[in-house]
């Protein structure tokens, strides 16, 4: 029977490592030594055999993967069975396949994109987390890597030296590891399951999560229906044309996809733990209330902050979260101009997507991303615009690469941008005549608008501006008119002549100019 270690000079005895490292990672709220059960071995030797089976069931559990996968797959199917999970009934496979094919006449012409070559399909809330479960791993697992580096790096300084010894020389990075992987998969499960009792479609979180595919779940869209006072054949005909535009946009535009994955990879690597933040929530937590625990892993407690290259990385995933969304919105605004629900729906949908749910917002908080397009109105209205200016074939010509889309500062400007790209969709006989106007100098006389060059020569205006008296331009003279050799401010000049030019002496090139 090993005997207890010496009174320290305050008569009080040293903290048993394992009593330290439960303080420093619960807090005050940590079991202490005379709370252990009856029966719990405390002795070095039982303590290490126990922690060696506890590191060697983490490290199995996760087979070294930062989350437990299968572990996150029984807990999404299981939370969605706990709220009920239909099978899809042959009315309800006919009624999505029937919208659909409408759906596609519908949009046929409202868009360049042509049809995507996949099956329309109806799942139930399972089918769809089998469907989007490869989709989810993409998304989620950079950002758990990250996270799950960053917390055992951090929790392992955290722990007393002694402890190591004391567990016989087991990987204690190992076991914490190990334990977020658990927890990670987990709560995964837990957000993925609760999305799938509430989204639509295959693209309801804005990117599709099942690639080449195009579904409605229609036990999702009758709840949704219900309380809406509206046709249910109306909704579901509005939710297949959402379905089948986004299943044309990504379809249409290869790169898309990826592009928007790629973005979340980018966030994700750039992800570093708050130890101080951790530490101060974990003092408050208390062991024996699992409820506690588990409200705070999903109230975003423990979310990384966000490092200045992330913020630009997220402000440009919501920017082309907001185009997709925005360039949905406007082809099914058009395409279902001749159902008399669609502008409530338009409306609700808008609002669905920008507020979004209560699993979005549990999943935003577990990877630190909420898919959700932030300035969805501004980008509808921008989309609105270019195809009132351009027709719908220019219009989507712009998804031909990123480099074309338009930015968080033309979205604000949609007039401006037809401005500042005006020459991408320039005819080559324009993109020749400016090219030789460049190389001529013709961009080079900064005299503004009244076309002056710097050689002496009065500026020109057109008939009906002669009430204005800023033309005089000698060696790039400004509104005023004054010149070296001394022209007044109405811009008189010492020979006489006005500021605005006379008919006699006009610069043949001045309207060029201007």
């Amino acid at each position: 029977m090993p005997s207890n270690p010496p009174n320290d000079e305050n008569g009080e005895s040293p903290k048993d490592p394992f009593q330290e490292m439960f303080e420093r990672l619960l807090g005050s709220g940590a079991m202490k030594p005379g709370d252990m059960p009856a029966g719990m071995p405390v002795d070095p030797q039982s303590m290490s055999m126990m922690f060696q089976q506890i590191q060697s069931m983490m490290s199995s559990s996760g087979s070294g993967e930062p989350v437990n996968w299968e572990l996150a797959h029984q807990n999404a199917r299981q939370a969605a069975a706990q709220k009920g999970d239909p099978s899809v009934t042959e009315k309800q496979k006919g009624a999505v396949s029937d919208a659909m094919k409408l759906a596609d006449l519908w949009l046929a012409e409202k868009t360049a994109f042509g049809e995507a070559p996949v099956l329309p399909s109806a799942w139930s809330r399972a089918e769809w987390i089998e469907a989007t479960w490869q989709t989810w791993q993409e998304m989620s697992a950079p950002v758990a890597t990250s996270v799950s580096k960053a917390m055992t790096e951090a929790l392992t300084q955290q722990l007393p030296p002694e402890l190591s010894q004391a567990m016989g020389g087991a990987d204690l990075s190992g076991m914490l590891a190990g334990a977020g992987s658990m927890m990670f998969g987990m709560q995964l499960g837990q957000a993925v399951g609760a999305l799938s009792c509430e989204v639509l479609s295959s693209t309801d979180v804005g990117i599709p999560l099942a690639k080449d595919k195009c579904a409605l779940v229609p036990s999702n869209v009758a709840e949704f229906s219900e309380g809406l006072d509206l046709p249910a054949s109306d909704v579901m005909l509005y939710l297949a044309i959402r379905e089948a535009a986004h299943t044309r946009l990504f379809h249409g535009v290869p790169w898309l996809r990826q592009y928007v994955l790629d973005l979340i990879t980018a966030f994700a690597s750039e992800i570093h733990i708050d130890m101080e933040r951790i530490e101060s929530i974990a003092r408050d937590l208390n062991p024996s209330d699992p409820s506690g625990i588990q409200d705070a892993l999903t109230s975003g407690v423990f979310s990384p902050e966000m490092t200045p290259t992330q913020e630009a990385t997220l402000a440009k995933l919501e920017t082309v979260l907001a185009l997709i969304e925005g360039w949905v919105n406007r082809v099914t605004v058009a395409a279902t101009a001749n159902i008399p629900s669609a502008p409530a729906l338009t409306e609700m949908m808008a609002r669905r997507r920008a507020e979004g749910g209560p699993a979005e917002r549990t999943f935003g908080s577990l990877v630190g991303l909420e898919l959700r397009p932030r300035r969805l109105r501004e980008a509808a209205a921008f989309w609105e615009y270019l195809e009132e200016q351009r027709g719908t074939t220019e219009r989507d010509s712009l998804w031909e690469s990123p480099e074309l889309l338009p930015t968080d500062e033309d979205l604000d400007d949609p007039q401006g941008f037809e401005e500042r790209r005006g020459l991408l969709t320039a005819s080559d006989e324009e993109m020749d005549a400016a090219l030789e106007k460049l190389l001529s100098g013709g961009y080079d006389d900064g005299s503004g608008a009244s076309g002056a060059e710097a050689n002496g020569t009065e500026g020109t205006v057109s008939p009906d501006a002669g009430s204005q008296t800023s033309g005089s331009a000698n060696n790039g003279a400004s509104n005023s008119g004054a010149s070296d050799d001394g022209a007044s401010e109405t811009g008189h000049e010492e020979d006489g002549a006005q500021g605005k030019g006379s008919s006699d002496d006009t610069d043949p090139e001045g309207p060029a100019a201007r």
